[in-house]
């Protein structure tokens, strides 16, 4: 089945994000509220939110999504603050196909980087070499960051407009 590309938020999304990140199992209940906080920012304030979302759907079904935007005061550099995909979509390439999108979407409004934070636990290593596979390099590790044991790991990407 193919995938498609949705960028309009609507309010059913609340529950389609918290139920993708709930699901994924790497997430504590403070995170899963913060990733649902940010599209009730994006619902409220629209773009001037700062928040751009990506839902990459198989049929009538949300597969994954993705959440960014442009960083304060830079020039062209944008964080990846969430990108997951529903477990029962998982190792079929709805992640990659959804990074590119976004890669895509964000040369196409000049941006020259790419910022994610991610944790440094051993569960996390499968997130970390997804990053890697798609082409992001570890720019710094800052241990302790999340929680004693828990590192907060930065990874980057110049991206080019094809």
């Amino acid at each position: 089945m193919e995938i498609s590309f949705r960028d309009v938020v609507t309010s059913i999304d609340r529950n389609t994000v918290r139920s993708i990140v709930e699901r994924t199992g790497f997430f504590r209940s403070d995170e899963v509220d913060i990733a649902v906080e940010l599209v009730d920012e994006r619902l409220s304030r629209g773009e001037a939110s700062g928040y751009r979302f990506l839902f990459a759907e198989l049929g009538s079904e949300v597969a994954g999504y993705a959440c960014f935007g442009e960083i304060a005061c830079t020039i062209g550099s944008f964080d990846l603050f969430w990108i997951a995909v529903d477990p029962q979509f998982q190792r079929r390439g709805v992640g990659q196909k959804l990074l590119r999108e976004v890669e895509t979407r964000i040369t196409a409004v000049d941006g020259r980087r790419i910022y994610i934070d991610t944790s440094g636990k051993h569960q996390y290593e499968p997130t970390r070499s997804f990053y890697e596979a798609g082409g992001f390099r570890c720019e710094a590790r800052l241990s302790d960051f999340y929680a004693p044991g828990d590192d907060r790991v930065i990874y980057s990407k110049t991206v080019e407009r094809l």
